[in-house]
């Protein structure tokens, strides 16, 4: 497999994934249990709303943004498959995206084979977008960011509309302000990317140096003075307002700006609540791998405290403020560990959210000096073993009905311990290294 090229890879994927589309039809008509996701239902109802000139919001429970209703109405005239097509070519994408990031690293062919392989054929993914869920449009346009960002430089803005290469960043904000709206949680990266913006890198006329993979092999592991940039927060605030900060900011709060007051035109305060305020007062009393959610559901009919909700948010921001002052500069990295934790600290936390750091575990492995055998097979186990023992208590509540609350509050604070734990080891075994290089110019005026 090793030998194979990333087109053959790609081809071979988006073969199995047809297969599994048409299994799944196959299935949802001959059998008790739905191949479908129910998610994929509520898309396609409310992008038949849409097609039909009424509100999306009619549909109960679609709690998303009317941009992928739109991208759906295909499913009332062409196939009601169109969606799931559409998810699963945004998965292929992915894996592709995952080469050229890799590549432009300089990560030797082997790896990057390896990582392409560790995303496309791992069997959450795969089945996530042929079940109808829309995830991999998000993990798609995440890592185009990424890829527009590494490749980024600022000229003059009137140059910048003229020049492909220079309208990289410029791209990266138009899609980062399109999928803030899209998905809300991206908006985690918002610190992470103005961090990276740094103006020692990125400036005029000049792109920005990539620190490619061999450069960063051999390193000690850098917990301490590297690790934590004691410039980081002094060169943020003394030059917060550096072109390239200013104008990534203006268009992308631009972009989002436009397509929420778009739709709030069309769906009022509706859309507004739906779409956006929904996640972020969202309380779900039904049981998921959060450890809030049993006290949401002892307290669901009474109105929580504001210190109560404060109390859910505050290790959530503290845990991201950390690790942002801690690996901004490795953007990648930055990504992967504010996502792992947002999730695992979340309020809510359902099987299709762990999506969102899949798809950015094959771009860190490389920089990983964690061996397969034994310590990455320990973890994988250990994190399939917490998952699996908390559905086994969640099948027993949901299928057999037995007072089990008591017990999966446990296996939930259980899953909190084995993601917590799993995080640290990958962050110990880490090869920190920031995405970019000074330019030799800059080094040799701070000498001098």
């Amino acid at each position: 497999m090793i030998s194979l090229k990333p087109r053959s890879i790609l081809l071979i994927s988006a073969i199995f994934r047809v297969g599994l589309i048409l299994f799944g039809e196959w299935q949802d008509t001959l059998m008790e249990v739905r191949y479908t996701d129910v998610d994929y239902l509520v898309f396609s109802d409310a992008a038949s709303l849409m097609a039909s000139g009424q509100s999306p919001y009619k549909r109960t429970t679609y709690r998303y943004s009317p941009l992928l209703a739109f991208l759906l109405i295909p499913n009332s005239f062409i196939s009601r498959c169109w969606g799931k097509f559409l998810f699963s070519a945004s998965d292929l994408f992915v894996g592709l995206f995952i080469h050229i990031i890799l590549k432009q690293r300089k990560v030797p062919d082997y790896l990057c084979t390896y990582s392409m392989l560790i995303w496309l054929f791992n069997p959450f993914t795969f089945t996530i977008g042929t079940r109808g869920n829309c995830e991999p449009i998000v993990c798609a346009m995440i890592l185009w960011i990424i890829i527009c960002l590494i490749n980024g430089s600022f000229l003059q803005f009137k140059i910048c509309v003229l020049e492909r290469q220079s309208c990289n960043v410029v791209q990266a904000a138009f899609w980062y302000g399109l999928i803030v709206h899209f998905r809300i949680y991206p908006i985690i990266y918002a610190l992470p990317i103005v961090i990276f913006l740094d103006p020692r890198f990125f400036r005029s006329g000049a792109k920005p140096l990539l620190s490619d993979w061999t450069s960063d092999q051999g390193k000690a592991r850098q917990i301490n003075s590297e690790l934590i940039d004691k410039c980081i927060v002094c060169d943020v605030s003394k030059s917060t307002f550096t072109r390239s900060r200013i104008l990534f900011g203006l268009i992308s709060g631009t972009v989002f700006l436009l397509c929420t007051g778009f739709f709030f035109h069309l769906y009022g305060w509706e859309f507004l609540h739906e779409a956006l305020l929904y996640h972020l007062t969202r309380t779900d009393p039904r049981h998921n791998f959060s450890i809030y959610f049993y006290h949401i559901y002892l307290n669901y009919e009474r109105e929580l405290s504001v210190l109560e909700k404060l109390i859910s948010f505050l290790p959530q921001f503290i845990v991201q403020l950390v690790l942002i002052l801690c690996f901004a500069k490795d953007l990648v990295f930055c990504f992967f560990v504010q996502t792992v934790a947002f999730v695992a600290f979340n309020k809510v936390i359902t099987a299709q959210y762990f999506v969102w750091f899949f798809c950015l575990l094959p771009l860190i492995l490389p920089w990983s000096n964690m061996k397969l055998k034994w310590k990455g097979l320990c973890c994988i186990l250990l994190w399939m073993g917490a998952q699996t023992h908390w559905l086994l208590w969640g099948y027993l509540l949901e299928f057999k009905g037995k007072n089990v609350f008591l017990q999966l509050w446990m296996a939930s604070l259980l899953f909190l311990a084995a993601n917590t734990f799993i995080l640290i080891v990958l962050i110990r075994h880490h090869n920190y290294g920031p995405v970019f290089r000074q330019h030799t110019d800059l080094k040799t005026t701070k000498t001098t």
